[in-house]
């Protein structure tokens, strides 16, 4: 198991996320998303990691319908007061996830496989419920914001010191390694950290910009091929003329034809 966020936690997060001094960056991460993603219109949606629920609330406005999963019970009792019974919430872990295979149309990691035990596992498991598309969204190792994280850490202790930080290639690695050459599209936002104004913002959401490999969130998008479980079915087959032939008169040593099946004499046949 990851790391598994307690009270303390739960109740700072939402604190943190929406604090005035990264309100910009925070628009900056929904609109990245938002767009990658597109419009819901119904499709099934499961948010692995969902925390205290501001990634399935953004996701409920786009249109999706929702089912959220969180290990941390603090956070899930949070992302409830959040959004009452407009999701399914469910405790568990992202590693072994209980539902079936292709029970949903998206799955969702959001700041999510830098907490978990096994990345791989967790990525494994979000392909196997979901049988279109995934989105992962995670904290870029290389951005400038990354480093100011890091070093941080060093002198104070934060969440960060519990997270495992990824870079543009080692997550595209680390999908590829279990979803094949399934299409991945990826972009990033917050290229430098600081305050944002009018033109920054406007810069920020520039294509261009957000091909950049070095923005402290990164989405990508990969699509996937559904997966189905199989079974062995029996199959019918209706013996052909010959074998019908062969049937009636192996018992019978009489003339064989040019395909060698033995027919029986006359005498045998009145006997």
């Amino acid at each position: 198991m990851g790391y598994v966020f307690e009270h303390q936690d739960a109740a700072s997060y939402d604190d943190w996320l929406f604090d005035p001094s990264r309100r910009a960056a925070a628009q900056l991460e929904m609109r990245l998303m938002t767009r990658m993603l597109g419009k819901g219109q119904g499709r099934r949606l499961l948010d692995i990691g969902c925390g205290t629920g501001w990634s399935l609330e953004l996701f409920l406005r786009q249109g999706f319908n929702c089912t959220g999963l969180d290990p941390s019970i603090p956070m899930l009792e949070k992302a409830r007061e959040r959004l009452g019974n407009r999701v399914d919430l469910h405790p568990g872990l992202g590693e072994s996830l209980d539902f079936d295979d292709n029970s949903f149309d998206v799955a969702s990691l959001v700041t999510t496989l830098e907490f978990v035990e096994n990345p791989r596992a967790c990525l494994e498991e979000a392909c196997r419920v979901a049988k279109d598309q995934l989105f992962v969204g995670f904290l870029n190792r290389y951005a400038i914001k990354g480093l100011q994280r890091r070093l941080k850490g060093l002198f104070s202790s934060t969440v960060y010191n519990k997270a495992q930080f990824f870079s543009v290639w080692e997550m595209k690695s680390l999908i590829r390694s279990v979803a094949g050459e399934a299409p991945i599209r990826w972009r990033t936002t917050c290229q430098l950290p600081g305050v944002y104004g009018q033109r920054s913002m406007q810069l920020e959401q520039s294509p261009i910009i957000q091909r950049a490999p070095t923005g402290a969130f990164c989405g990508m998008i990969v699509v996937l091929n559904p997966k189905f479980r199989t079974r062995p079915l029996p199959l019918r087959v209706e013996p052909s003329r010959k074998e019908k032939l062969l049937a009636c008169y192996r018992d019978y040593p009489g003339v064989c034809n040019h395909e060698g099946i033995s027919f029986p004499t006359h005498g045998e046949l009145q006997g």
